[in-house]
């Protein structure tokens, strides 16, 4: 890519770019908003309402209770087209349902189960709160070891950090591929043979990660993973998850959460739990259908893009974010909270100012650009390769440059807001 700061670099990869048509298949309300929070909460795709208005006019209008002769299996067919087009894992691996953090509590849990010998569990220290949360209950109600790991707020957690804690008795360790905050990107594989090296297993949380960049379960010999599909996959505020699970494993767990979505012969009713050996033992109830159809529509612009192109211009995307940053906004108090090289990185990146949260609120009510804050100190940068222009990154950054040019920022509020 062209270094240089002129918005003519931009135009350039613009015209270059082969996802340019993928942005006119989104809602895009208002042009002159510059939306950089798809790592957070992706745009609308176009065809999305008109699908979930056939499903609720066509299914549950018109088929009624008939419907569900097509939806039941509904949650498997998706999770079928994750695994081939994003997950990298094979048919039969991955089910979509319920939320990452429920997800997440059934295959530890599932986990810890099949590994009474062992007693303690690692964490990344700051890996999203929510899987730490978890986990410190399961291990408090367990008695269980809870190993926090000390990972660097910008560059992440180092193998190095991961092999020392490695020993005979852990049993489990959750890990973020890509983090949260400031974006970094950890190797699957290689963290995936340290803990092989120990007998332990790796449950990963995939949310930052699928849809922005390849993910090669299978290749890796992952055997545990949970993710959402409301960031990168574009399903909607509070969309269903999803879960994988290595075919030679399902057979051995089973997860805390008994329902009748993961009983052998559904419909027979039968008086004790009998799970099938399928990856739908892991199923628990009725899905949300109306949520999980709108994850149809986002998906198939996915797999037609394909995550590999995908991610070539999320690594542009970023480089071009962190050039400007380096170019223009050291001076004014900010620095890079990601790591440098773009391969380390997922699609989102971080930039450090003392005063982020303040600067986040005036660039979204002043100069129209949406990206968000994460805490102590950080402004999240979020462009989505599928519909995020190269021109609009410049121009945001641009934006930012003015407001902390100007320090109208000042008069905002210090105290945060419930959503941030």
């Amino acid at each position: 890519m062209e270094r240089g700061t002129s918005r003519t670099v931009a135009e350039k990869l613009d015209a270059a770019d082969p996802l340019a048509g993928f942005r006119d298949r989104f809602v895009i309300t208002d042009p002159e908003l510059i939306y950089l929070d798809g790592n957070s909460l992706g745009r609308l795709p176009a065809a999305t309402p008109d699908h979930l208005r056939e499903v609720v006019e066509g299914g549950w209008g018109g088929g009624l209770v008939r419907s569900w002769q097509n939806w039941i299996d509904w949650g498997s067919r998706l999770g079928a087209r994750l695994a081939d087009h994003v997950l990298g894992a094979r048919a039969g691996e991955v089910v979509v349902c319920d939320s990452t953090s429920i997800n997440l509590y059934k295959l530890a849990a599932a986990a810890l189960d099949a590994a009474p010998r062992r007693s303690t569990v690692l964490i990344d220290a700051e890996d999203f709160p929510t899987n730490r949360y978890i986990l410190q209950g399961l291990a408090a109600q367990r008695g269980l070891r809870l190993h926090q790991l000390t990972s660097d707020l910008d560059d992440g957690l180092q193998g190095e950090q991961l092999r020392s804690a490695l020993d005979q008795d852990v049993a489990l360790v959750v890990l973020s591929l890509v983090s949260y905050r400031s974006g970094a990107l950890l190797d699957m594989a290689a963290v995936n043979e340290l803990a092989r090296a120990v007998g332990a297993r790796v449950l990963w949380d995939l949310s930052h990660a699928a849809g922005a960049v390849p993910v090669e379960l299978a290749a890796t010999g992952a055997e545990l993973a949970v993710g959402c599909t409301y960031k990168y996959l574009n399903g909607g505020p509070g969309s269903p998850a999803y879960l994988y699970v290595r075919r030679e494993l399902q057979a051995q767990l089973r997860q805390p959460v008994w329902g009748w979505f993961g009983q052998r012969e559904q419909f027979q009713m039968g008086a004790e739990y009998d799970p099938v050996p399928s990856i739908e033992r892991f199923l628990v109830s009725t899905p949300p259908l109306l949520s999980l159809a709108a994850i149809d529509p986002a998906l198939a612009l996915v797999e037609e893009a394909g995550v590999e192109r995908i991610r070539a211009k999320g690594l542009l995307l970023g480089r071009l974010v962190t050039d400007l940053a380096d170019d223009w906004l050291g001076p004014l108090g900010f620095r890079s909270a990601s790591p440098h090289l773009p391969e380390r990185r997922g699609s989102h990146v971080s930039l450090y100012h003392p005063d982020a949260w303040r600067i986040c609120q005036a660039l979204a009510t002043e100069a129209k650009v949406v990206c968000d804050y994460r805490v102590p100190d950080r402004l999240r940068i979020g462009p989505s390769p599928l519909y995020t222009r190269f021109t609009e990154v410049w121009d945001a950054m641009d934006r930012l440059r003015e407001v902390a040019t100007r320090r109208n920022y000042v008069s905002r509020p210090a105290d945060l807001t419930r959503v941030t």
